[in-house]
Formats: structure tokens, C-alpha cells, sequence
């Protein structure tokens, strides 16, 4: 089993990577900026005050961890790239016994039926510029980092992804969102973190980004 630090577990996604990693048995801790957001956790997990984007926070979590798991998000685009910057640099300054780090991307820098980036498409919702815009520099980041430091990208699709069901069952793609029958690409948070833990315990995306749908 392997000792997983989720940052940003009290988030709707966060919380259920914790759910989901602690219900495999693994060794979790949750991590939040402030413990008052975070709800009922499963039995066993540790709940730490940290921040993602504070070194001294990161370095002394990542000492002890196996995989970083980041789901944080707000409006703010530095937040994406401050938090790989950090984590990058705590992973590299524990060399070859450094964690993994998997990290909850965005939908936006994924590719549509033309080869066009959703971010860029005529009539993406302006709202949502300044979140897309974070996690696509974050995925740039990423990109540009060295092999010392290894890391995944999982991208939900870019529309249709909502707290609803674990149903256990997803596919998976790279660049291009995973649609169904109905031309639309799906999956809800419970699924999306089977997914992600599933990566966690059988890598198949290594340095490399990926996305996934039902």
C-alpha cells in the first residue's frame, strides 16, 4: 500500500480521493488550508494543516509520502503553477526516494474533434477563463520538468464533471475527451477518483497526461 498526501482534500474531489485511497487500504493524509472545510474522514486518515504552494509546508509532508496528490483549484492562475513549482522542488530535493506527484488537471487544454484546444474554440465560457488558464500553464509546467521529477496529469472531461455516482467503470484517452454514445464526454468526481487512485497503484501514464470518461 502506499502513503498518499492529498492537498486540497476538501474539495469536492479531494474528498474523494481520500474516500477512495483509504478505502483500498492505503495510507492517507488529507491535507487543507483550513481543517474546518474538511468533513467526516474515513477511519485512519490523518488530517494536516499544509499548503501547496508553501515550501516548508510541502517538503516536510512529501519526506514521508509516496505520491503528492494535488486537487486544488481557485481563480487565481499562480496557484497552478506556484503549487507545481513547489512540489517540483521538494520532489527533487529528496532525489531518487521522492514521491510521485499526480495532479487533478483541467479540461480545457484537452483537444476537440479538430485538433483545437477547448480553451480555444469559439465560445468557451468566459467564466472559467481564469481557472483554464492555471491549468493549462500547469500542464506547461509539467511538461518542461525534468525526468528527476515524475508526475501525471489527469484531466476530467471539459464539461460534464459533477459529484454523482461511483460506478467503478471508466475508459481512458490522452488528448482528446472520452465520449459516449452520446457525443458527450462524462464522468463524476467518485468515478474520476477510481481513476486516479487507479494510476496511483498501476502507473500507466508516466510524465505524461491523460484523461477519462464513462
Amino acid at each position: 500500500m502506499s502513503r498518499i498526501v492529498v492537498f486540497g482534500a476538501a474539495g469536492k474531489a479531494g474528498s474523494r480521493v481520500v474516500a477512495e485511497a483509504a478505502a483500498r487500504g492505503h495510507e492517507v493524509t488529507a491535507v487543507a488550508r483550513d481543517l474546518s472545510r474538511v468533513g467526516q474522514l474515513p477511519t485512519g486518515v490523518r488530517a494536516v494543516t499544509g499548503d501547496v504552494t508553501d515550501p516548508d509546508s510541502v517538503a516536510g509532508l512529501a519526506a514521508d509520502a509516496d505520491v503528492l496528490v494535488l486537487t486544488v483549484g481557485g481563480p487565481e492562475a499562480g496557484l497552478y503553477t506556484g503549487a507545481v513549482a513547489t512540489v517540483a522542488a521538494a520532489v527533487r530535493d529528496l532525489g531518487a526516494k521522492g514521491p510521485r506527484v499526480v495532479h487533478m488537471g483541467g479540461g480545457a487544454s484537452l483537444l476537440n474533434e479538430d485538433g483545437v484546444r477547448f480553451f480555444d474554440a469559439p465560445g468557451f465560457p468566459e467564466e472559467y477563463r481564469p481557472y483554464a488558464v492555471g491549468q493549462i500553464q500547469a500542464l506547461d509546467a509539467y511538461l518542461r520538468l525534468g525526468d528527476e521529477v515524475t508526475w501525471t496529469y489527469l484531466s476530467p472531461p471539459p464539461v460534464h464533471f459533477a459529484p454523482g455516482e461511483r460506478t467503478g467503470r471508466y475508459r481512458a484517452d490522452l488528448d482528446h475527451p472520452v465520449v459516449g454514445d452520446d457525443g458527450q464526454a462524462r464522468i463524476s468526481y467518485e468515478d474520476y477518483a477510481v481513476a486516479l487512485v487507479d494510476e496511483i497503484e498501476n502507473p500507466r501514464y508516466l510524465n505524461r497526461r491523460f484523461t477519462v470518461g464513462n
